[in-house]
């Protein structure tokens, strides 16, 4: 989230100081220049909001704290237990469920206030991340300053934003009656909405003003274009690892399970065979892997390419910090995966493919058609004319 923020920021000095020359020629107030700095400074926020609450849902994840509120209380779940008795309360709905009797048998109260930390933490994140979008929203609609396309994208991600608290509580049910964890689905279908809202976020963020487009080659867009559905589908791969508790087991790489390539009647025993794609623990990391070399060569191939066909500066920029945010990301991957996924680096891995998808969004949206408005912050309605 750091990498967005520094980029963002050289970004937005420069556009600032052409907007401020547009400005001084062509009478634009200063409210506007007010205007377009807020707008851009919540949204920064909120993304390094969304960034941080999908590390705490990943630590969650990692110390198996997810299913330890066993209720899902929008409001009143907003408070934590205050008093022994609430505490003895939450503790014995905690004990009705599966994971308990078959994973934590015995668990001590202080144990038990451990991960309902994790877990309610989690989740008064994402309230607050509600709360710190909807309200300057509200406010900004109210003052009329967001366009009309400006307002439909982020009406668009206020909607998901919504769904993503229906997601949580349907992925911590499926852990709460006949499993003791979450469904790897359900837990992919939840990582990846977030950062599909984050994605749409760091989107809607570099599309804001004016920009004059970067020459570049339409190979270089469409790698770019790959470059950025790879990396989604990697980290869904990812999900899927984490959910069925993959990366602890086959601890050696180049190698998996003995040999480079695991022989067919290994990789789909399951049927029917699809089934093996998403609930085979030695299938799914060896997808993750294969799709990491894909995202690797990808990445280094459009560097190289950026560099060799005399883009723009930002253009080459861009691909230079996507290729070394593979790099480390592959590097934190093979280091997690020998060392059984201590929290430390599977924390420092997810952190940085946040940071891949970031450059991965902005190298996409700056290599984007722009022939569509941009999406414009104006004026306040009552100033307007």
């Amino acid at each position: 989230m750091c990498a967005l923020c520094a980029r963002e920021g050289a970004d937005y000095k420069e556009r600032a100081n052409s907007f401020k020359h547009t400005a001084s020629m062509t009478g634009i107030s200063v409210h506007q220049v007010s205007n377009d700095r807020l707008v851009r400074g919540w949204l920064i926020a909120v993304a390094a909001l969304i960034a941080a609450m999908v590390l705490v849902g990943g630590a969650t994840r990692l110390t198996e704290s997810g299913l330890s509120i066993v209720e899902w209380k929008p409001v009143t779940g907003a408070l934590p237990p205050l008093s022994r008795a609430q505490w003895s309360e939450a503790f014995e709905a905690y004990k009705t469920i599966p994971q308990y009797r078959q994973l934590n048998a015995g668990m001590s109260l202080d144990e038990f206030k451990t991960i309902f930390w994790w877990e309610w933490s989690h989740r008064l994140l994402g309230r607050f991340i509600g709360i710190a979008y909807l309200v300057p929203f509200l406010w900004f609609l109210w003052r009329g300053v967001l366009g009309s396309e400006l307002r439909r994208r982020l009406w668009l991600i206020l909607g998901l934003g919504a769904l993503q608290g229906a997601v949580g509580w349907w992925m911590v049910a499926s852990g709460l009656s006949q499993r003791v964890e979450v469904s790897q689905y359900r837990l992919a279908t939840h990582l990846m909405l977030a950062l599909a809202i984050f994605a749409a976020v760091v989107w809607t963020l570099r599309r804001l003003g004016e920009r004059p487009p970067a020459t570049s080659s339409s190979r270089l867009k469409v790698t770019a274009i790959a470059l950025l559905a790879l990396t989604f589908v990697q980290l869904y791969l990812g999900a899927l690892v984490a959910g069925l508790r993959a990366g602890k087991i086959y601890n050696t790489w180049p190698g998996i399970d003995g040999a480079l390539i695991p022989s067919a009647a290994r990789l789909f025993f399951e049927t029917p065979w699809w089934r093996n794609l998403f609930e085979n623990t030695l299938t799914v990391q060896f997808e993750h892997r294969m799709v990491a070399y894909a995202l690797f060569v990808t990445a280094i191939l459009h560097a190289v390419d950026a560099v060799r066909s005399h883009a723009d500066r930002s253009i080459i920029n861009g691909a230079l910090w996507l290729a070394g945010g593979v790099i480390l990301q592959a590097t934190l991957g093979v280091l997690t995966l020998l060392n059984q996924v201590p929290i430390d680096l599977a924390l420092a891995h997810q952190a940085v493919a946040i940071a891949v998808l970031t450059f991965a969004v902005l190298q996409a949206e700056r290599l984007a058609d722009r022939r569509a408005q941009p999406q414009q912050v104006g004026q306040p309605a009552a100033q307007s004319g």
